[in-house]
């Protein structure tokens, strides 16, 4: 990888070695760092001391999380929390229960992303919150007191980040609060690992059936270690599946066997496009499979930060998709879906779309440009999933690669050792 002369050039040009051998680094898991954060500071509360009081070891470095790090230190009256959507959600549901009138905002399109759910949610259960700009969109002011809880309705197909937002605070509402979520459910596997941390610092939470109930029990402080990042490691995996070299050999340590993350499903998904994954002395090594088959059809709902990784992945290799649950893809940093087929249209691909929620290629070609440059929506995800495509695409650009900082700040660097 070629290293821009200057920051004002705000591309890389990719050149990815016919040899693939490399231990990589992968970052902390945004999602349990932004989580234990929340968690932490809510027991060190309960518990009467400072909102840092537990030791969090191995925390994201990443955007997201440094936002969080710094609302949660003093909690000031302005957070500005950028193009954080986990800290948005979080946050807001952890100043409606904290004493003190805030104001939280964040980028242009973190203005543009609807919170209006949440909010309703909150208020149902006694938060002050007010719009200051567009009704349902951040900013907001939130107004923070103890808040009474009780029973509340949502439905499962809305952002698990609104739901785990509220399960979050639940522990520290005088009434608890039972959840019945209505519907299709989404993205499950995140609020599994968001229940799973809260019995860690000492919540008492059951699920059953569609009813989630949390008790008024408070939280107990906790030492705690982050795990490495599952959806860091799926473009590792791209990696592997795209290159030619049948020795290529990836080391990726830190990864929990048996992790709560959603992404860790990656395995699975990878397994019939060629990539073999295995444990060993604790750390996950990919090493090339059997051939990849010629049609994968897969349903995201519920590891939908995976959909760009193994799009891009199956058009590059030629492998015909059909991938459903990508509802959210919608309102993540940029319009995904759009975002997926423009830009895959550079390569020479024409990717089909149906009903806001699905993805299909069958094989239809374009005519690809001489010199692909990726644009990347200030989403950190398309440049990270269209990385691995220099492989095929030599001297392939990617546009503004410091999106990257949002969840995997060091991602360009371990692109750069392996190309050595």
């Amino acid at each position: 990888m070629n290293h821009p002369q200057t920051d004002s050039t705000k591309q890389y040009q990719i050149s990815i070695p016919a040899t693939l051998r490399a231990r990589i680094t992968l970052p902390a898991s945004k999602s349990i760092s932004n989580r234990a954060l929340i968690l932490n500071a809510l027991a060190s509360r309960s518990q009467g001391d400072g909102a840092m009081a537990s030791p969090l070891v191995n925390l994201s470095d990443c955007d997201d999380t440094r936002v969080m790090v710094e609302a949660l230190n003093g909690l000031p009256s302005h957070i500005d929390i950028g193009a954080a959507g986990t800290a948005m959600r979080f946050l807001t549901a952890l100043l409606a229960t904290t004493p003190g009138e805030r104001l939280i905002t964040g980028s242009e399109r973190m203005r543009q992303r609807p919170i209006r759910l949440l909010v309703d949610a909150l208020r149902q259960l006694g938060a002050s919150i007010r719009y200051r700009g567009e009704e349902g969109f951040p900013p907001l002011s939130v107004q923070g007191r103890q808040l009474e809880g009780g029973e509340l309705e949502m439905a499962g197909h809305v952002s698990s980040q609104y739901i785990s937002a509220l399960l979050m605070i639940a522990p520290t509402l005088n009434r608890g609060l039972r959840l019945r979520l209505t519907g299709e459910m989404i993205s499950r596997p995140y609020i599994e690992m968001t229940l799973g941390m809260m019995r860690d610092f000492g919540a008492s939470v059951s699920w059953q059936g569609p009813v989630i109930d949390v008790a008024p029990t408070g939280y107990q402080r906790r030492p705690y270690r982050v795990e490495s990042d599952w959806s860091a490691a799926s473009y590792w995996f791209e990696m592997m599946a795209l290159t030619d070299d049948a020795e290529a050999r990836l080391v990726l340590p830190g990864l929990d066997e048996q992790s709560r993350q959603g992404d860790a499903v990656v395995r699975e998904i990878f397994r019939p496009l060629g990539v073999h994954a295995d444990f060993r002395d604790g750390d996950l090594v990919l090493t090339k499979g059997s051939a990849p088959v010629s049609r994968l059809e897969y349903d995201f709902v519920n590891c939908p930060d995976l959909a760009q990784t193994v799009v891009v992945c199956c058009a590059v290799m030629g492998t015909h998709f059909r991938f459903t649950g990508l509802q959210s893809l919608k309102i993540k940093e940029t319009d995904r879906i759009v975002a997926l087929q423009t830009e895959l249209r550079k390569l020479g691909y024409v990717v089909g779309s149906r009903n806001d929620n699905e993805l299909y290629w069958e094989g239809e070609r374009c005519e690809p440009q001489a010199h692909p440059a990726i644009d990347t929506y200030a989403d950190h995800r398309m440049a990270m999933a269209f990385a691995p495509a220099a492989h095929r695409f030599p001297q392939l650009v990617i546009r503004n690669p410091q999106v990257v900082t949002k969840s995997y700040p060091h991602f360009w660097s371990e692109v750069f050792q392996v190309s050595q």
